[in-house]
Parts: structure tokens; sequence; C-alpha cells
């Protein structure tokens, strides 16, 4: 029985990853949940799932005397997520979390000695070296929990390096695949929310649709699968039913397809190297009749090639990257800047970065405070 804490068990990663450990309660425990805001949403999972702790981010006096008649610990904070990271009855975190928030965790996690399933790609993209360094010295797995990178990782495992041509990355495309310039200039926050297939939070969904999402993508595969830039490419799958393709030296290229459905790669990323039932329909090809792939646009979807660029980059380049085009997505959010300003406040923000606040955690802290800062000053001269 493996002891699970659940790090953003109200978001979409969460609740389908709830769903997958009801259906393996035989192996899973689930010892702490955290929440953002949503706390009717979490005090339903402790009445299912009857952790011992949950953290919130909100009001934890209201979350104590609604938990109280099930006797469990309420923390609040990101104190509390960290508490939850280390705690000692603890074998395995799924960090859920969306944005920033998601690396101290990680880094506590992997300090004091546990397991962590990644779904919180801002991890691997601020501190990829920082974190996957750290879980080498320590012997503890770093497992991604994503649709394309999960199948990926596994498909790879024990596939000497050398073998591997490329690997291929399918996006979505997102809602404006077909879309001009001059109308994705006028893209509202709603249409922006429209994806076409997964079903996700609002910043995760943005990110979609900037492409910013699969550029995420491309940096995560660099730290957890070791491979260099050079052979990771993204290309545009507008049914979302394959989700990851590696190439061979020789010319055989292997696909990994599925029904789209987070809970299969959550399942993946949990009982791996095992292979078992899950709630997910099978894929019918015959009903999916056709397979499309398009290569990116690099012009009209600029965040690929800057994820590209920041990683080449180095250093705290990628964590200017995140730390720019999150304030940028709020900023879009909120009404204040178009969508297509997104990628321009990062595209400025990485022309300001001097690349010289060093390679250690101080650094890359330094880099995310001082990138939301230059964002935030771009938002301002953008503002309608």
């Amino acid at each position: 029985m493996r002891r699970v804490a659940l790090l953003g068990s109200t978001g979409s990663i969460g609740t389908n990853t709830l769903d997958v450990l009801q259906g393996l309660s035989d192996r899973f425990d689930v010892v702490s949940l955290s929440a953002g805001r949503n706390l009717d949403l979490l005090c339903e999972q402790a009445m299912r799932f009857r952790p011992r702790r949950v953290c919130v981010s909100g009001d934890a006096q209201e979350a104590a005397f609604r938990l109280k008649p099930l006797e469990i610990e309420v923390l609040d904070g990101p104190e509390g997520l960290l508490d939850l990271a280390t705690d000692p009855d603890v074998d395995l975190v799924v960090n859920g979390l969306v944005a920033g928030v998601g690396l101290r965790p990680t880094l506590a996690a992997v300090q004091a000695g546990k397991d962590v399933a990644i779904a919180n790609k801002e991890t691997l993209v601020v501190a990829g070296r920082i974190v996957t360094e750290l879980a080498a010295q320590q012997g503890v797995k770093l497992v991604p929990l994503d649709s394309e990178l999960t199948p990926l990782w596994q498909s790879l495992q024990g596939t000497p390096g050398q073998d591997v041509k490329r690997i291929l990355l399918p996006a979505s495309g997102g809602p404006f695949f077909d879309s001009s310039l001059d109308q994705m200039a006028r893209v509202t926050p709603r249409q922006a929310l429209n994806h076409p297939t997964w079903k996700m939070g609002p910043k995760i969904t943005v990110d979609s649709a900037t492409l910013m999402n699969k550029g995420f993508e491309v940096i995560e595969a660099h730290w957890f699968l070791g491979l260099p830039v050079s052979k990771i490419d993204v290309v545009i799958h507008r049914q979302s039913i394959v989700h990851c393709l590696i190439e061979f030296v020789d010319g055989g290229l292997t696909a990994h397809l599925s029904t789209p459905d987070m809970r299969l790669p959550i399942q993946q990323a949990l009982t791996h190297p095992e292979k078992l039932c899950t709630r997910v329909c099978p894929l019918d090809l015959t009903q999916v009749g056709e397979l499309s792939f398009y290569p990116p646009d690099f012009e009209r979807f600029p965040c690929l090639a800057l994820s590209y660029e920041a990683v080449k980059a180095g250093g705290t380049a990628p964590a200017v990257l995140n730390a720019a085009n999150e304030i940028g997505v709020y900023a879009f959010l909120e009404g204040r800047i178009g969508f297509l300003d997104v990628p321009g406040v990062v595209r400025r923000a990485l022309d300001a970065h001097g690349n010289g606040f060093g390679l250690d955690l101080e650094a890359v802290f330094e880099a995310d405070r001082w990138g939301r800062e230059k964002a935030g000053e771009i938002v301002r001269r953008l503002e309608r």
C-alpha cells in the first residue's frame, strides 16, 4: 500500500487522480489533500477519501470547522504544502499544483526522500537541472504525469539513447489552429478557454492556446528523458489520439495511441511498470477514421519558439520565460492585455534578461522574482 499526498486535489489533474486512486484503493491510501479556494469540493473529497490532513490556501478556520467531525488536521498556505510534501507517513507526492507554486513542494518532497509524480510543468521548466540532480542524489523517482510525457517516458524505459533519432510531442493546436493573426488579435478570454479536446484550468488552457504549454513540455522532456533539445520536435495533431512518437535511427517510428482521457496517463504514472485495467474507454480506430499531422506555425504561435530559445540559452532563462508568461496570461484573463500581447510580454522580458543570476536555487528564485516584476512593468505599458 503506497501512501499518497495529492497536492492540488480540486483541479483537473487532482480530480482525475482521485478517480484513478478510488479504482486502486487496494494499492493506494490517500493520506493528505491540498486545495486552493474550492472548499466545497475539498470537503466532498475529504468525506470520500478520509485523509488525515488537508491544506487550504483560503479560509483555514472555515475548513477546520467543516472537517471537525472527520477529525482531519487542517493546514494552510505555502508552509502547509511543505508539511504535506515532507510528511513521514507519505511515500508518494502527486504534484497537480498550478504554475510556479509547485516548485518548492517538489524540492521539499525530493529532499525528504519522497517519489514525486509531477503534473506541474513549471517545476522542471524553472529548475529542471536542480530538481533532477537532487532526485538523483536522494535516490528518488521523478515520474512525469502528462498525456504525452508519461507514455513517452514509459516507452523509452530501457531504450539506449543512441537508438533514438528524435521524439515528437503532438499538440492539438488549440482553438486557434486555423485563425489568422488578425483574428487572434481580437481573441477574448472566453474564446481562449474553449479548448477543443481537454478540460483544464484557465491558466493551462490559455497556455495550450498559445502553444506555451507545448513549449513547456519540450523543456520537461529535455530534463525527464535526458535528451538534447535538438532531438525534441513538436507536431500538430488535431485529433489528440496519438500522444507521442519516437523515431529511431533505423527509420522506424513508434507511436502511442489512446482515447484522450487524463486518467490513463495518471494510472500509467502511478502503477508503472505494471499494466492494469482502467476506467478509460478503449480506443476504436474505426470510429476515429482519420489522423492528421501538421508542422507548427512559429510565426502565429511564437511562444513555442520562445521556449526553445530559453532552454537552449540555459541558466535562468527558463525561469524568466515561465514567470513572464504567468504574468502575461493572468493579465490577458483579466482583460488587461490582448491574446497576442502574451508572447510579446515574454519576448520583452527575455530580451531584457541578462542570464547573470547564477545557477543555484537562490538564483532561480531571484530570476523568477525579477521576471515577474519585469513582466508586470511590460503589462502596465500595454494595458488597454
